[in-house]
Parts: C-alpha cells; structure tokens; sequence
C-alpha cells in the first residue's frame, strides 16, 4: 500500500474535505484513507492548506482529491510528482517535491515543495 504526507486541502474547509474523501473511497470500495496531519503549509499565490497523510492506491488517491476539489468547492494540493534524476542526486539531494493546485474542479497552478523538520514548505508556485 501506498502512502504520502505532500497533499494538502483549503485550510478552514479540512476536516469536512477528509471526511467527505474517506466516504467517498469507501462507498465505491476503494483503497484510501486519508487524515490531517496537524500542520499547514502556506502558500503565497494560492492560500493556506492544512496537510493530510494518506494511505492506499496512488490512483485513487489522485482521483479522489481532484474530485474533491470540484464536489466541495476548495483548493487542493495533489503533490507526489518527482523530477528524473539521476540515482546519485537522487540519493544525496533535497527531498523536492512537485504537485497541482486544484481549485474547484479545475488545475489552476504547479508547486514545488521542500521537506524541512519533517514538514512540506512551498519552495516555488506557478499558476497554470
């Protein structure tokens, strides 16, 4: 089973959003479960998101968090894209991060993130 802490939903609206993804994956009996993760990760261009750790399917959980974009009216992060690199900078480089602002249904911009103290901060944001 898969599992990541890079995906974050519009801070104020969280536990609604979380609550509504965990229904929705059991009702159509897929693997994902998602919760918050007690931090929020600001952003400069797109707001403030509080973080979630999930677990399960990566393509469910892709899905789901794109619909809950649309479903629940709010901005979401789908992080979890990496840039090829070789295996030694890989190894030996910053745990970069690279994910899609959703707002209401529609990718309204990219972000990088970067881990420090076990925490995701937006290193740089674009709008698409």
């Amino acid at each position: 089973m898969a599992g990541a802490d890079s995906f974050g939903v519009e801070q104020g609206k969280a536990q609604e959003i979380v609550e509504w993804m965990n229904a929705q994956a059991k009702k159509n009996g897929q693997k994902f479960e998602a919760k918050l993760s007690g931090y929020t990760m600001q952003t400069t261009k797109f707001g403030n998101f509080e973080m979630i750790v999930w677990t399960g399917d990566w393509s469910a959980a892709r899905s789901i968090i794109q619909k809950a974009s649309g479903k629940m009216r709010a901005k979401v992060i789908e992080s979890g894209y990496h840039e090829k690199r070789d295996l030694l900078s890989a190894m030996f480089g910053s745990s970069s991060e690279y994910g899609k602002v959703y707002s209401n249904g529609k990718l309204v911009g990219q972000i990088e993130t970067v881990k420090r103290s076990g925490k995701w901060m937006a290193k740089t944001e674009s709008f698409a």
